[in-house]
């Protein structure tokens, strides 16, 4: 009979869990993919702004000139490198480059490293 019965599963701690560096990259490339997907209509209407009359730009220069504002759109500059830079990194594995756990752990700490620096880079010139 005890054979039957299944044993539950058991709790695991996420917080706990040591990940390797290429799973803590994949998972900060489903965040800042679901990020990018959450603040479209934001970026949409920062664009309609941009396109509009010459007094919808000034509102969109009064809008981005807060510092929150200019935060939100480094973080979603970040999000966009990530998950362009995680996304090459993906493609390349799919075509069987960096397969390897070497190769594997090097290629998510470049992805790791160039996404700050780009966004470093870039979001000292948003600034």
């Amino acid at each position: 009979m005890s054979d039957l019965i299944r044993k539950r599963p058991k709790y695991l701690n996420l917080f706990q869990i040591k990940l390797p560096l290429a799973g803590f990259a994949s998972i900060l490339h489903r965040i800042s993919g679901f990020g990018l997907f959450l603040l479209l209509p934001f970026l949409i209407w920062l664009l309609d702004l941009s396109l509009g009359s010459p007094e919808q730009f000034g509102t969109l220069r009064e809008i981005v000139a807060n510092p929150l504002v200019k935060l939100l759109l480094i973080g979603l500059l970040w999000a966009f490198l990530h998950h362009l830079c995680m996304g090459v990194r993906i493609l390349l594995i799919d075509v069987h480059v960096g397969v390897e756990k070497v190769q594997a752990r090097a290629s998510a700490k470049a992805v790791l490293g160039a996404s700050l620096l780009l966004t470093l880079v870039l979001g000292a010139l948003l600034w």
